[in-house]
């Protein structure tokens, strides 16, 4: 028979055998297996210590797959990080800069303010008199001699040297509305008056914001996997224009509260898509990297926030001036590209085929017709829905375990800003430092990420977070400057644990269902923020302590179960996705086969001398005792065999 080059089906079959014949085994033969063992310790020294027969089995079917992954060889012909692709990450900037200004631009538009009743009806009597002066007149004191700030003198008809003279002595709740006399800027609180009393309606606006993000979470993750990531990115950014943008011209508090609702859902809907888009259009760490890239500018756009709040004036300047730029995002409808990924998991292939040779123009690449033919539609067009999350077994675990670790970085974020407010910092200050930290915190993962990987990144920026968090809740509030350390300290490894949960989870998540799981993930994260809202306002100093431990600890648990995505292909439908039931040498084995240095060739001649030593300790297994240990006796001295 002519030799024939060993493929990987023989490698399997051989495995099969072997766990057989392993079942098989007496226990008499275990002895003379010892010993057989023993004598070929020097060989099994000679090659890889932890790669296992399994080992590189899996090996060679990771080789196998992408050679036989049309769609990773096409991206390779068109280029990993051409014109295009630095184009799809550039367009990625302004709205991820425009986000961050509409989603912490509620920091400054509810500055405090103090109020005084507006008590103007005395003018009718001393038109010439001075704010000091009509206020000492109208407005009674406290036993410090400030004046108070929600009730005033009643209004009588005296003349005013009777008012001087006399003085006034029934109080009663202000009857005008307010003035703010000591205030240089125009803020919500005192265009709508949001003081004595009605102070509550500014936590409905966190209340809104966290509605707004919840149902933008589950709505755009849907319409994203059943419309594609173009349309939906398109509708996130109609919903900045019109509702980030358009809150500059509310009239009432209300109006104020819907917009903010809007809001919150195209932020969000926005995050979602354009994530799944650069991990779908880009490769290797060129994916990391851009997303990396993205959130870095969301922290740009909070610094510019912070800037622009600083020097204008009134609120609606604030929205006006920040939020111009968006106007240019109308453009993308006719320079953003639909991800190829989901055309072909949507059985669109010409769609799919005609945005990848567009792609290649503008990389100056040509895809060769032989390579662009094979590319087909999947056997089955996968048919997906949210349920999927309940019924397949291994998303539904992996779906789990991140939304355990989503909550637990939106419990800490949100305790960490709760607590350096307690500590009455300026709120500039509060706000500059954090975000001029974010922005080096999520350039650092690059370094993390290729120094430790996915798995390993994530938990150990939540770990150290989460000491961090605890720790600030346990300090005492004299140690004022240590906390804000520590605070800063936590909220930069926080920061770096978010970009890393990003990256990961869309890597773990399959195409078909890669948006709708970004949605539930973050529906998890804005469970934990409302939580530690609504633990912050009960003022039980041990129960925030205790779910920043209890939370994380979870998180960590699960974590650990997880399977690494690095260098990895994504899955693509439910068929393909990463199992996450993993024991011990299924881990150990990942590592292995990420290494560069096992080839195919490495690997099957490790496989072939394997064979050979198995088929001889099999020859040993069959002789009787007495000839078995002659055989090994022989062998040990270097002898030939009769």
């Amino acid at each position: 028979m002519k030799d024939r080059p060993l493929v990987l089906s023989d490698f399997i079959s051989f495995l099969q055998q072997m766990n057989m014949a392993k079942e098989n085994n007496s226990m008499a033969e275990l002895k003379s297996q010892h010993n057989f063992r023993s004598f070929n310790q020097h060989e099994a020294a000679e090659c890889p210590r932890s790669l296992s027969l399994e080992g590189l089995l899996c090996r060679l079917k990771a080789i196998e797959a992408k050679k036989d992954d049309k769609f990773a060889n096409i991206l390779n012909a068109v280029g990993e990080f051409g014109t295009f692709q630095r184009r799809l990450v550039a367009l990625t900037f302004i709205p991820s800069i425009l986000s961050a200004f509409f989603l912490f631009a509620d920091i400054f538009v509810f500055t405090p303010q103090k109020p005084y009743c507006n008590t103007s009806w005395i003018l009718a009597v001393g038109p010439n008199l001075s704010e000091a002066e009509q206020m000492n007149l109208t407005l009674p004191r406290e036993s410090n001699g400030s004046f108070l700030t929600c009730l005033m003198y009643v209004p009588v008809d005296w003349d005013l040297n009777s008012i001087i003279q006399f003085g006034l002595n029934h109080t009663d709740t202000c009857q005008d509305g307010w003035i703010y006399p000591e205030v240089k800027k125009r803020s919500l609180i005192n265009e709508f008056d949001l003081v004595c009393g009605r102070e509550a309606n500014t936590r409905i606006v966190q209340i809104m914001f966290l509605a707004g993000f919840l149902t933008g979470s589950l709505i755009f993750g849907f319409i994203s996997d059943k419309l594609g990531r173009y349309p939906t990115i398109l509708l996130s950014l109609l919903g900045l224009i019109i509702f980030g943008f358009g809150t500059a011209f509310v009239s009432n508090f209300h109006q104020y509260l819907f917009f903010r609702f809007g809001v919150s859902q195209a932020v969000i809907g926005y995050v979602i898509s354009s994530v799944s888009l650069a991990t779908e259009w880009l490769v290797g760490v060129h994916r990391a990297h851009a997303i990396i890239l993205e959130q870095s500018f969301f922290a740009v756009g909070a610094m510019f926030l912070t800037g622009l709040a600083h020097s204008l004036p009134h609120w609606r300047l604030l929205y006006l001036v920040g939020g111009a730029p968006v106007f240019f995002l109308i453009s993308y409808i006719w320079i953003l590209p639909e991800s190829p990924r989901w055309l072909m998991m949507k059985g669109k292939l010409n769609e799919a085929k005609q945005v990848l040779c567009y792609a290649a123009d503008v990389n100056k690449k040509t895809i060769p017709l032989n390579l662009l033919d094979k590319l087909q539609l999947p056997r089955k067009v996968t048919s997906s829905s949210i349920l999927d999350f309940r019924n397949d077994r291994h998303l539904r675990k992996v779906t789990s375990v991140m939304c355990s670790v989503g909550f637990a970085v939106g419990y800490n974020c949100h305790t960490l800003s709760f607590r350096i407010r307690e500590l009455g910092v300026n709120i500039y200050f509060t706000q500059v430092i954090p975000r001029l930290m974010e922005l080096p915190a999520r350039l650092c993962c690059i370094f993390l990420l290729e120094q430790f990987k996915r798995k390993r990144s994530l938990s150990l920026t939540l770990f150290q977070g989460t000491l961090m968090c605890f720790l600030s809740l346990i300090l005492p509030s004299e140690l004022k400057f240590l906390s804000v350390l520590i605070i800063v300290l936590g909220g930069f490894i926080l920061v770096a644990s978010v970009t890393v949960f990003l990256i990961y989870t869309a890597e773990l998540l399959p195409t078909v269902l890669r948006t709708t799981g970004l949605g539930l993930v973050f529906l998890a994260w804005a469970a934990g923020y409302i939580l530690s809202l609504m633990i912050s306002s009960q003022g039980i100093p041990i129960l925030p302590i205790f779910l920043c431990c209890i939370s994380s600890i979870m998180a960590l648990t699960l974590c650990s179960k997880l399977p690494e995505t690095q260098d990895h292909l994504l899955p693509e439908s439910l068929e393909h996705f990463l199992p996450l039931t993993r024991t011990r040498n299924e881990d150990m084995l990942n590592e292995d086969i990420s290494r560069d240095d096992v080839t195919e060739e490495v690997a099957k001649n490790t496989i072939l001398n394997t064979m050979m030593m198995n088929m001889d300790r099999d020859v040993l297994s069959n002789l009787p005792s007495q000839s078995r240990e002659e055989e090994i006796d022989r062998r040990t001295e270097g002898q030939a065999p009769r």
